[in-house]
């Protein structure tokens, strides 16, 4: 039987739509050296992790030797999949017939996988799946359709759809926090802060390589809100390297900008003849690893 966790005061959607767009994408490995703004990207040893037709997507790791991501069976069905680097192994964390999962990550407190899960009745909501493999428990019975998420204290800062799209974080039930609206799909703490930091499509600016989207925070202990620059012209992916330095992709490439700089600086370019467009990205500092997700080429 599904546990409930009890959850947060209901959350008003005008409407609900699928957000994960299907396609046939995989996991990229690239090793790494040095570290923050020395961080160097091997380029000539990408090879793909992953390597099939079909939906491999929305890599977390989640310790210095496992990731997670989102895959797609032969029926379409979506499970979460745990990579051990040391064994080389694949394991299905989940296998249900019934529903599909996205975009897993690990909760603050090492005990749960977490993850969005598309209900069979439609609902969309942020579920718990502990990793001593016990029964999943519903996080959040009220807030949905949540989208994307992340971690600050326990609790979740999630993106949710609605006309505009909104963050909130979960700070108590009957007590939401209303961070934002009109955001991108990336929602990343940065790291060793107290930040929820997002992409805003409420003041963009218009590059030669596409249109760029306002970096912004939300501080948690303050719950003030701050600009962090624009992201990279054409991308609305981005991950921290560390507290000051930031990864996006466009196309085969990836840049690197440091927070209090404005030049956004190419790191390398990913050549590949099986693959193309960068979109997300998992980085392990302790492994020496970068994670891309790229598109198959048909």
């Amino acid at each position: 039987m599904l546990k409930k966790i009890t959850a947060n005061l209901c959350f008003l959607i005008l409407f609900s739509l699928q957000l994960f767009a299907q396609g046939s994408f995989d996991l990229i490995r690239v090793d790494t050296k040095g570290k923050g703004k020395n961080l160097e990207i091997l380029a000539e040893t990408a090879k793909p992790l992953t390597d099939r037709i079909g939906y491999d997507n929305q890599p977390n790791f989640i310790n210095d030797q496992e990731l997670v991501f989102s895959a797609a069976d032969d029926q379409g069905n979506h499970d979460i999949i745990l990579y051990n680097f040391s064994t080389n192994n694949f394991t299905n964390l989940t296998k249900t017939a019934d529903r599909s999962e996205y975009s897993p990550s690990i909760t603050d407190c090492k005990q749960y996988i977490a993850a969005v899960v598309v209900e069979p009745e439609g609902a969309q909501r942020l579920w718990l799946y502990p990793i001593n493999l016990s029964e999943p428990e519903l996080l959040y019975d009220d807030i949905e359709p949540v989208g994307y998420y992340d971690w600050y204290d326990n609790k979740a800062a999630m993106f949710v759809l609605g006309e505009p799209n909104s963050l909130i974080y979960a700070r108590g039930r009957g007590d939401l926090v209303s961070m934002d609206q009109n955001i991108g799909r990336s929602v990343k703490r940065r790291p060793k802060t107290s930040e929820i930091t997002y992409l805003s499509k409420e003041d963009v600016q218009t590059k030669p390589d596409g249109v760029a989207l306002e970096l912004r925070a939300f501080d948690l202990k303050t719950y003030r809100k701050s600009e962090l620059g624009l992201g990279l012209g054409g991308s609305e992916d981005f991950i921290w390297v560390d507290k000051k330095n930031i990864l996006m992709a466009r196309g085969n490439e990836i840049f690197m900008r440091r927070i209090n700089e404005n030049t956004w600086s190419k790191l390398a370019e990913i050549n590949l003849s099986s693959h193309q467009n960068i979109s997300r990205m998992a980085y392990s500092e302790d492994l020496e690893v970068l994670i891309l997700v790229m598109e198959r080429n048909q």
